[in-house]
């Protein structure tokens, strides 16, 4: 174990994702397990500067494993991007004896976190607490199963009203970078079509699906990923109903719903195995990694690695929307 370890700070940052708090509570009962402190750091960067920090025992991690949200809350920090809020971060740790840490967030969790560990060495771990998905070094990151579970039952209860009134809905999803949200979801609702900002879908190719699909269909269901390039949900609703105007087109948006709930099991149990994982691996001496799970084991990938988007998608997923479609 590495002598200098002792007390594991916790923080959550960036947006929140249903398993942040399984994550936090393996984190915590995995150091106490090992007889370490874990010290609870509320805000994430921001409660580094502040000091808000708390010690924490197994009962503060009791019966969260099913909530959504963060029991440490989180919140983006503009003071944590300048030299001298983290040089108060540092002052703060030291302050509350804590001597490693593990972050749970997404690429600007983990951005953070390089440019800590490069200037204090402390030595740090992060897991990959996102909705999207998009970090490179793990399969599935934590909060994404439940996301995408609850855009397909939205969307499932949204193709009921649809089919009662042979309406064509767009639903517009989460993912201003990447569409896996879109692209998995869309598959599991039967869509017709998925806009999603990794594959230069343009309108004339939208318009000849759903020319081409069957016209006895009562419902069509288009899932839009927010950043998608061929514009926002309400413009590209408003350009299909210009060339079909045979069709009743609505639009849904789902926002803020799909960071939230309660997680699946998947969440849970991913979230406990790199939790576990990244205490120890912090007492073998290991950081500036994000623990990840590759085919289905344990990896470990640097933060300047990880925090970079996966651009490409998987052809064969939407292949099979293509096919299945019809």
């Amino acid at each position: 174990m590495a002598e200098t370890i002792k007390n594991i700070g916790v923080l959550t940052s960036g947006g929140d994702s249903p398993g942040m708090n399984a994550a936090i509570r393996a984190v915590v009962r995995t150091a106490l397990y090992y007889n370490l402190e874990i010290t609870g750091i509320m805000r994430g960067y921001e409660g580094m500067i502040t000091g808000d920090m708390f010690k924490m025992d197994r009962k503060s991690v009791a019966n969260i494993i099913q909530r959504g949200g963060t029991i440490l809350k989180t919140a983006r920090s503009d003071d944590f991007r300048t030299k001298e809020g983290r040089e108060r971060a540092y002052e703060q740790l030291k302050k509350f004896n804590v001597d490693a840490l593990v972050v749970i967030g997404g690429d600007g969790t983990f951005t953070g976190a390089s440019v800590f560990l490069d200037e204090f060495d402390v030595p740090i771990l992060g897991l990959p607490g996102t909705i999207d998905n998009d970090l490179a070094g793990t399969d599935y990151t934590i909060g994404y199963d439940t996301a995408i579970n609850t855009v397909v039952n939205a969307v499932d209860k949204i193709r009921d009203t649809a089919e009662s009134h042979d309406r064509l809905f767009f639903v517009e999803v989460m993912g201003r970078d990447s569409g896996l949200i879109a692209l998995r979801s869309g598959i599991g609702v039967g869509a017709e079509a998925i806009l999603i900002p990794e594959s230069k879908t343009d309108a004339g190719h939208l318009f000849k699906r759903l020319e081409e699909g069957r016209k006895d269909k009562a419902s069509k269901i288009v899932i839009v990923a927010e950043g998608d390039d061929s514009g926002d949900v309400f413009e590209i609703a408003e350009r299909v109903k210009e060339k079909f105007p045979n069709y009743d087109t609505r639009v849904s948006i789902l926002g803020h719903i799909q960071r939230g709930g309660s997680p699946t099991c998947g969440d849970r149990v991913l979230a406990s195995r790199l939790g576990v994982a990244a205490v120890e691996s912090l007492m073998a001496g290991q950081k500036g990694e994000m623990v990840g799970l590759v085919n289905g084991q344990i990896a470990f990938t640097p933060f300047k690695h990880a925090i970079k988007h996966i651009s490409e998608v998987n052809q064969g997923l939407l292949k099979i929307v293509e096919i299945l479609s019809l």
